[in-house]
């Protein structure tokens, strides 16, 4: 799948963990509907199977809206599911490795410095993830990195940058004119009770401000 910088403008993370019964394919099919440009599929604890089925049902639901749909750090599940990409971060593998692995299908890589970004373009990312732009729960021992390494990222590589870590409505608007294409987003989307007003609310901010 051909990527664009207009694909990172609202990227969502999922979690499983606010779901109050709701299944994950009911809440992902929601905010797919209200205007989620991309998504990625993040699971720690299912095992292969339960984690593979998944995977095929969340991604269809995606294929039918027509946004790009990447798993985290398991090529295994991204292939076996045919899902349009993978992201991965620093300790996830070789990204020029993972490009030969994966052929033409999208590859995401999470930086944290000018050089990871370099790097990880050269040898074959098509977005990256920079971040953690704050302190946040969903990954405790995330590097924070600040809007002025963010910036220089952002004029050493032609490729989309999508900002994650502590992203939501009150602090997206701190990163205008700062080099990202957009927010990624976890519990500013899962964790609300209304997670279709949210998804509509950020859609309506990353515009202004991306």
């Amino acid at each position: 799948m051909k990527l664009s910088k207009a694909d990172m403008l609202l990227y969502a993370v999922t979690d499983r963990t606010w779901l109050n019964g709701k299944t994950l394919a009911a809440t992902v099919e929601e905010i797919l509907k209200s205007g989620i440009t991309f998504l990625q599929l993040r699971e720690k604890e299912l095992d292969y199977d339960d984690f593979l089925t998944e995977a095929l049902a969340i991604g269809a639901l995606a294929k039918k809206y027509n946004v790009p749909f990447v798993i985290n750090d398991d090529v295994k599940i991204a292939m076996a599911a045919n899902a349009d990409g993978v992201h991965v971060g620093q300790d996830d593998g070789n990204v020029a490795v993972l490009r030969k692995e994966i052929g033409d299908k999208i590859l995401g890589v999470s930086v944290h410095t000018v050089e990871q970004a370099l790097k990880a373009q050269e040898e074959g990312a098509d977005y990256l993830g920079v971040g953690a732009m704050f302190a946040t729960d969903t990954k405790t021992d995330a590097t924070v990195v600040s809007k002025d390494t963010l910036k220089a990222i952002g004029n050493a590589v032609d490729i989309p940058i999508v900002i994650i870590g502590g992203v939501n409505k009150d602090t997206i608007p701190q990163f205008k004119n700062c080099g990202a294409h957009g927010a990624a987003v976890v519990s500013a989307i899962f964790a609300q009770k209304n997670p279709v007003a949210a998804t509509k609310e950020l859609v309506k901010l990353c515009s202004e401000v991306f």
